[in-house]
């Protein structure tokens, strides 16, 4: 695609990462409005997605792509996501609007990427509005929220807004612990790490493999549900948008509320993920979540135990991969450190449960 001479690249953002002449010319020819491009700002994130706001024609947008150093799925998560998003226009849950998305690779360089609506809203997991920071009502209710969007997430319909082929739900819970325990045996590969030291691993997969529900609905999943994820609006307890969807697929939508459930401040090291919403307190209890997600869902929660010790599995296993790469100096030390404490708070968390 030829570039458009008249757009001026803005002096913060590197041609190499996001060429706004290409992307000019890519709106124009979708129907979108023209004119120069004004207020470009980066936006920070939980991810290593490049996220730029900006103005244009009187409308303000969003751009998202992947890293600048593409990982080899990178794309298609980008892809997957914005068919997403897509899929979710017009439902209850709330999650970020696409306005419109390049999935052609070529277009941009070697990246795809797509433009959504700004949030207003603010991420608890960073910073907390004086309007919350004062009142403990208002904190409880933000937990509420969080279950409810999840219970909006899970009462939607996949198939019906075109999502099928966005997972595999055949086998979803049959195939948790295997693979999990699989993606912990790779971790030997990093030269210097000592292997998983982590009390109860076996007799948490072994009840896991027992207490598997045999009866469940599939739907749509976020598959990393936890307060750093969500945006609040500024001027009350509400979620503003869910976030951040690269890990969703279509599975067992309990396993989000495991998630949240897993991930709800406690006191220990697991409170870094929530940041000053854990040190305000008055936040709503485990059984005040679980109540608010079932008053916006008909699924069975007979067995959310289950799904709360899959949860603390399945992150404590995700975040040792931080601590066995630190032992190959593909890592933090510090961060490794960290994330090996948390795991170790989760399994005692499931087994807790397990008995």
């Amino acid at each position: 695609m030829a570039a458009v001479p008249s757009v001026v690249q803005p002096a913060n953002v590197d041609p190499a990462v996001v060429d706004f002449a290409v992307v000019g010319e890519w709106m124009v020819s979708h129907g979108l409005p023209d004119g120069p491009f004004e207020g470009v700002e980066p936006i920070g994130g939980g991810t290593q997605n490049v996220l730029l706001r900006f103005s244009r024609g009187g409308r303000d947008y969003v751009l998202r792509r992947p890293p600048q150093h593409l990982r080899p799925k990178s794309n298609e998560v980008l892809r997957r996501e914005a068919r997403l998003l897509a899929a979710l226009d017009g439902t209850a849950v709330p999650a970020p609007r696409l306005i419109a998305a390049c999935t052609d690779e070529k277009v941009l360089g070697g990246a795809v990427f797509y433009l959504m609506e700004p949030i207003t809203g603010f991420n608890a997991s960073t910073m907390l509005p004086e309007l919350h920071a004062r009142d403990a009502d208002i904190r409880r209710k933000m937990g509420l929220a969080a279950a409810g969007g999840i219970a909006a997430l899970g009462s939607v319909d996949y198939q019906q807004v075109g999502l099928d082929g966005y997972g595999k739900p055949d086998g979803f819970l049959e195939r948790q612990v295997p693979r999990w325990m699989s993606e912990l045996e790779s971790y030997a590969r990093n030269d210097g790490y000592p292997g998983p030291q982590i009390p109860g691993l076996q007799r948490v997969a072994d009840w896991l493999e027992r207490n598997r529900p045999q009866q469940w609905r599939p739907g749509i999943m976020h598959g990393d549900y936890h307060l750093a994820n969500m945006m609040f609006r500024y001027d009350g307890p509400e979620l503003a948008a869910i976030v951040d969807w690269e890990m969703s697929t279509i599975g067992d939508p309990l396993l989000d509320l495991g998630w949240l459930l897993a991930t709800w401040p406690d006191g220990t090291a697991l409170d870094a993920l929530v940041g000053p919403l854990a040190g305000a307190g008055g936040l709503a209890t485990r059984e005040e979540l679980i109540a608010e997600y079932s008053r916006g869902s008909d699924r069975d929660l007979s067995a959310i135990d289950y799904y709360y010790v899959l949860a603390c599995f399945k992150l404590g296993i995700v975040l040792e991969g931080t601590h066995a790469r630190a032992f190959a100096g593909k890592a933090s030390p510090q961060i490794g450190d960290l994330l090996h404490a948390m795991t170790l708070r989760l399994f005692e968390k499931a087994s807790a449960v397990v008995g």
